[in-house]
């Protein structure tokens, strides 16, 4: 079975983006995280997103490239795979377009082909609540910016169901930053 990892960056204060919805506090490990990024993406061959963060992503990597990101090459080259009810389709520029499942249970049909690496969540807080509370997630990512913002958008919405994490890793980088990977306690090894 190919494993599910979802991976976003935070805040020191568990953040995924400011009141405004911002996201300028990535600018504080700039540069540091692309190595491992870069490592991560040569595992995965599929992106999972919700309809919100792929109208993000959608704006921007297909030409991310031309900009000189480092890593839009390979994460333009993923399937993508958009989890929504509202969408129809859903178009990624130049690029094959990504494919759009209604449930969870195409993401666990997806999770079971036998061919292919593994699957990465990028943002998509509450697709990735469902999924995690489905058992769909194997791995959380983490990537801690060393700054605290006091209000934002919580990667960690209060009120939902307590899940046990195993630490797999904690790497600091040079500048402050932390890359964090955990495993849901009951997800196999």
């Amino acid at each position: 079975m190919r494993r599910l990892i979802f991976q976003e960056y935070v805040t020191l204060d568990g953040y995924a983006a400011g009141p405004d919805g911002g996201l300028e506090f990535f600018d504080t490990i700039a540069g540091q995280s692309d190595t491992d990024n870069l490592a991560l993406l040569d595992n995965v061959d599929t992106m999972v997103l919700g309809a919100e963060t792929y109208r993000l992503f959608a704006a921007f990597w297909p030409t991310a490239a031309s900009a000189g990101e480092v890593i839009a090459e390979k994460l333009n080259a993923l399937r993508l795979v958009v989890v929504s009810t509202t969408l129809e389709s859903a178009p990624w520029g130049q690029y094959e377009p990504g494919i759009v499942v209604r449930d969870l249970d195409a993401v666990r049909a997806i999770k079971a082909e036998q061919d292919g690496k593994d699957l990465i969540l990028w943002g998509s807080i509450t697709l990735f609540h469902s999924l995690l509370h489905a058992g769909l997630v194997d791995e959380v990512q983490l990537r801690i910016c060393p700054i605290l913002l006091g209000a934002g958008k919580s990667a960690f919405p209060a009120g939902g169901q307590p899940v046990d994490l195993d630490l797999i890793e904690a790497r600091p980088w040079a500048k402050g930053g932390v890359l964090v990977r955990y495993q849901p306690a009951n997800s196999p090894r």
